[in-house]
């Protein structure tokens, strides 16, 4: 009889401690999501921003060297995916419309650009350092940066004095009235696009995690569980919270979804 309760209790502590490790496999995932559409978004940017770096409407902002990120994303998805990483990494919904929109933009209507292409790299220009820090801390990931080169920015010494260049340079572009509202409407679109991606992520590691199915990402998967084993309690530490994991993992959707909310409301500041 009086060994009943320590049994009742160490079940209790491994039901702690699974439902943390599931805690953090989620909090995982839904980066590495995030990070798999990101490269679409900025590869289908970036693609036309080339296609219109000469014209009038966009080339005042061009700074390839300051703000491209496919580079860094590239890197990013070797470190999440592994080697193979072109073919494994996913392409949602919600990311497919986004880039069919920047496609779009880039071949009918090139002054538009400028809308995306602020709200995306001053977005995350903004947010970048803070983001970093915040998953190296949720995700226990390497202090040398490995799998957040996308947020840093090597080429800008200071983020301050290059928003005031990007910002000068705006006021260089000549826009109608008619033309600044449809900037601002772009901004407004693109601030729900993203929006809207990160509920279809969110949404669908709800949805596989209730018919307990996983995500169609082998290496992905892998990879995760690794680092969910490297983030596990340990035997003295289960059934109690992990500070760095619970309170800080959800603040990477907030920031993110902040630093673009102020970007585009810039826009609408800009176009005012």
């Amino acid at each position: 009889e009086p060994r009943a309760q320590p049994r009742a209790q160490d079940d209790s502590e491994g039901d702690s401690a699974k439902g943390l490790d599931a805690l953090i496999m989620t909090c995982l995932l839904w980066f590495q999501l995030v990070m798999a559409s990101l490269y679409h978004i900025y590869v289908a940017l970036e693609e036309e921003i080339e296609r219109n770096k000469e014209n009038p409407v966009y080339t005042p902002l061009y700074f390839p060297e300051e703000l491209h990120r496919r580079a860094a994303l590239e890197q990013d998805m070797a470190f999440w995916y592994g080697p193979r990483w072109q073919e494994a990494i996913p392409y949602t919904q919600a990311t497919k419309r986004y880039v069919q929109r920047l496609q779009e933009v880039g071949h009918t209507e090139p002054e538009l650009l400028v809308a995306h292409a602020y709200t995306r790299y001053l977005g995350d220009l903004s947010g970048g350092q803070v983001l970093k820090k915040i998953a190296q801390k949720a995700l226990n990931l390497p202090s040398s940066g490995e799998g957040l080169a996308f947020f840093t920015f090597p080429n800008i010494a200071s983020a301050t004095k290059f928003k005031q260049l990007y910002r000068s340079r705006m006021n260089t572009l000549e826009m109608t009235p008619e033309v600044r509202q449809r900037v601002l409407d772009e901004a407004k679109t693109a601030f729900l696009l993203n929006i809207q991606l990160f509920e279809e992520l969110q949404g669908l590691l709800t949805q596989k995690a209730k018919d307990h199915d996983p995500l169609q990402a082998p290496e992905l998967h892998r990879r995760a569980g690794s680092k969910a084993q490297d983030l596990a309690p340990t035997k003295a530490s289960r059934g109690k919270p992990q500070p760095s994991v619970l309170s800080q993992a959800p603040l990477l959707r907030w920031v993110l979804t902040l630093s673009f909310l102020v970007a585009t409301v810039a826009v609408g500041l800009y176009a005012m």
